[in-house]
């Protein structure tokens, strides 16, 4: 009974350091919701740059300041989005856990995540409006991977894994410039919607 009750003390312990040395409240649902937005916002963009010329002919680019700015636009959009639904579920999520949403850890964690994501977001920018359209989409999948790389050691290793493979889904992108679109639905939609699947699973079962 001794030992039993040993090893539970040490469990309970070792709960209590991870809850005050990582951010833990991540719902699975908020990944899930992301991934949807995400989904819709590579068909937004897909019939915004691309525009038919002849019936199984080739699809070329039509870039102006007004798809340009529509593009934006998308992005904005399903990331305010994106952002709201992860803020509404990981705040009912902390309830349920009785952690608190706004900490140190909180802090650290969206600082070391918002470094790499404002900066390839600015990048990303310039090179859409000079032209570069066919990097954006590997750039994007890029820096939100090693923003998600530099925020996991605040929070669960597995958003670690994502932003090993969102890295890696970028640089396949890199390669095959003209499927770009599809590596970031893949990367930004599909992915998400896997991880929030399996964090739901694992952790709020």
């Amino acid at each position: 009974m001794e030992k039993e009750k040993y090893i539970s003390d040490i469990k309970d312990i070792k709960e209590i350091m991870e809850r005050s040395s990582r951010f833990i409240s991540l719902s699975g649902y908020s990944g899930v919701v992301a991934g949807i937005f995400a989904l819709c916002a590579s068909y937004l963009a897909y019939q915004t740059v691309y525009t038919s010329q002849s019936y199984l002919g080739y699809r070329m680019v039509d870039l102006t300041v007004e798809s340009i700015c529509a593009l934006i636009l998308i992005a904005c959009g399903t990331l305010i989005l994106s952002i709201g639904s992860g803020i509404f579920f990981t705040t009912k999520r902390a309830k349920q856990m009785k952690q608190s949403l706004w900490d140190v850890q909180t802090k650290r964690l969206l600082m070391n995540l918002a470094i790499p994501l404002v900066s390839g977001g600015v990048l990303c920018i310039i090179l859409l409006f000079q032209g570069f359209v066919g990097l954006v989409a590997p750039l994007t999948l890029i820096f939100y991977g090693l923003a998600l790389v530099n925020a996991s050691k605040y929070t669960l290793t597995e958003v670690r894994s994502l932003g090993i493979i969102e890295i890696c889904l970028g640089l396949f992108a890199t390669y095959f410039i003209g499927y770009g679109l599809l590596f970031w639905a893949v990367g930004f939609g599909v992915m998400h919607i896997i991880y929030g699947i399996m964090m739901h699973l694992k952790y709020e079962k």
